[in-house]
C-alpha cells in the first residue's frame, strides 16, 4: 500500500527563491494550459489528452515572454499537467467540478517523481536546488533513512509554513486483534459525535473559539492598501489564524477516528449529505467548522488499514425518529426536540443515544459485501425499513404545534 508522510520543512533563502519561482511556473502552466483546454472544447468539444497538453507545454517554453519556464525543472510542470487531466477525467465523470485557475494567493506546491529528487542519507535534494532541504521528521518508529519515496510534493501554505509530503510504497500493516465490539456514530453539532454506548464527543468549535482574533485580523487587513506591503502582512496573519483552526481540527478528528478504530470492529455512521447542509445559511458555519467530510475519509482509510469495517448507511433512515426499543416511526420530530418518550412502549430516549442505536442495528442489517460502497451521482433511496403511515407526534404531547 501507499502511505505519506508530511512534515516541516525549512529552506534556506536560495533554496525558498527557487521553490517559489517552480511554484509561479507550475502556476503560469496550469492556468494557460486549463484556458486552452476549456476553449478548445468550447469550440469543437474536442477533450484534450495529457500527450496534446504536453506538447502545448513545449510550444510555451519556446515562447519567448515564457522562456523562464526553462529555469525550472520540467517535472513538476509535467506532474502539473498529469494533475490537471485527473482532475478533468473526474470533471467528466461527474465526480467533481471544472478546473479551477490557480490563485497566487493561497497554498502553493510542485510534485516531483524520481528524476527530479534523490534521498540519500534521510537529506532530500531536489533537481535545480542548492544543496539539501531541511526537514524536521515526526515519526520516531519510522526512520527517514531507509525510506525509498516515489513522489515528493513541496508545498507552502498561505501563512508561510514550508511542508514536504513523502509518498511510499510500504507493506500491508497487520490488522488490529479483535475486540468483539461494534458501534453506531451519530454526528451532530452540540455534540460532535454520540454513540450507540452512550459516549459523547464534545465538539471543540475551534473555529468559533477563534472567531473573536480572527475578525480583529480581518478588520486590519481591510484597512490596508491593496496591493502594499502592509496588506500582505495582515493577510498572513489573517492565514495564520486560520491555519491554527484548521490544524487544531485535523488533529481533534485524528485522535477521534483513531479511537473509535482501535476500540471497535464494526463501525456504522450515516452518509450525510454536507453539501447539502451547508448551504442553510443559519448552520453553514457550524457544519464547517466540525468537518464531517474529512471525519468519514479519515475513518475510511484507517478502517481499511487496521482491519475493521465500515458500514455507511442510507442517508434517508429515518434513525432519529424510530424508537430503538419498538420500532415506532414518529411522524414528526422537531430539531429542538432532544428527548421523546416512545407512545408506543413508553421508553424515554434521548434523541442522539437513540439515533446511533438505530444506525448500528441498520449497518448490523447490511450485507458485509455492499456494506463499505460509496455510491456516486444521484442520492441514494429511500430505506425500505419502517416506512409505515406515522402514528403520532411527540410535539403534539407536550402542546406544540404540529
Amino acid at each position: 500500500m501507499r502511505t505519506a508522510y508530511k512534515c516541516r520543512a525549512y529552506p534556506a533563502p536560495e533554496q525558498a527563491a527557487v521553490l517559489n519561482r517552480t511554484f509561479g511556473c507550475v502556476r503560469m502552466v496550469w492556468n494557460q494550459v486549463l484556458a486552452w483546454r476549456t476553449e478548445r472544447y468550447r469550440a469543437d468539444k474536442t477533450r484534450t489528452s495529457y500527450a496534446e497538453s504536453d506538447r502545448y507545454l513545449t510550444r510555451l517554453k519556446k515562447a519567448e515572454d515564457l522562456a523562464f519556464l526553462n529555469e525550472v525543472s520540467s517535472v513538476p510542470l509535467q506532474q502539473a499537467l498529469r494533475h490537471q487531466s485527473a482532475a478533468f477525467a473526474n470533471f467528466f465523470a461527474g465526480r467533481a467540478g471544472h478546473p479551477r485557475f490557480k490563485s497566487r494567493d493561497g497554498r502553493r506546491s510542485a510534485s516531483c517523481t524520481r528524476s527530479a529528487f534523490r534521498m540519500r542519507d534521510g537529506e532530500l535534494f531536489l533537481a535545480k536546488m542548492p544543496g539539501a532541504l531541511r526537514l524536521v521528521w515526526s515519526w520516531p518508529g519510522v526512520d527517514l533513512t531507509t525510506l525509498d519515496p516515489t513522489s515528493v510534493t513541496v508545498s507552502r501554505d498561505a501563512d508561510g509554513r514550508w511542508y514536504v509530503s513523502l509518498a511510499v510504497d510500504t507493506d500491508d500493516p497487520v490488522p488490529l486483534a479483535r475486540t468483539g465490539e461494534r458501534v453506531g456514530v451519530d454526528l451532530g453539532i452540540k455534540d460532535f459525535a454520540v454513540t450507540s454506548d452512550g459516549e459523547r464527543f464534545a465538539n471543540p468549535r475551534h473555529l468559533q473559539r477563534k472567531q473573536r482574533n480572527l475578525a480583529r485580523y480581518q478588520r486590519r487587513m481591510a484597512r490596508k492598501c491593496k496591493g502594499g506591503a502592509n496588506r500582505k502582512k495582515a493577510a498572513r496573519k489573517v492565514a495564520a489564524a486560520h491555519g491554527k483552526v484548521r490544524r487544531a481540527r485535523e488533529d481533534f478528528l485524528h485522535k477521534t477516528t483513531t479511537r473509535l478504530c482501535r476500540r471497535y470492529d464494526v463501525i456504522v455512521i450515516e452518509d450525510l449529505n454536507v453539501t447539502g447542509m451547508v448551504r442553510n445559511r443559519r448552520l453553514a458555519t457550524h457544519i464547517s467548522d466540525c468537518g464531517w467530510g474529512a471525519f468519514r475519509t479519515m475513518l475510511e482509510y484507517k478502517a481499511a488499514r487496521w482491519g475493521r469495517r465500515l458500514v455507511v448507511i442510507d442517508r434517508w433512515f429515518p434513525s432519529s425518529k424510530t424508537c430503538s426499543h419498538c420500532g415506532h416511526l414518529l411522524s414528526r420530530l422537531d430539531l429542538g426536540t432532544r428527548h421523546w418518550t416512545c407512545p408506543d412502549c413508553g421508553t424515554r430516549h434521548d434523541r442522539d443515544v437513540n439515533a446511533a442505536q438505530n444506525i448500528l442495528a441498520e449497518g448490523l442489517s447490511v450485507p458485509a459485501c455492499g456494506a463499505d460502497v460509496r455510491r456516486t451521482g444521484k442520492p441514494r433511496p429511500r430505506s425500505a425499513a419502517k416506512q409505515e403511515t406515522p402514528r403520532s407526534d411527540p410535539g403534539r404531547t407536550r402542546g406544540r404545534r404540529p
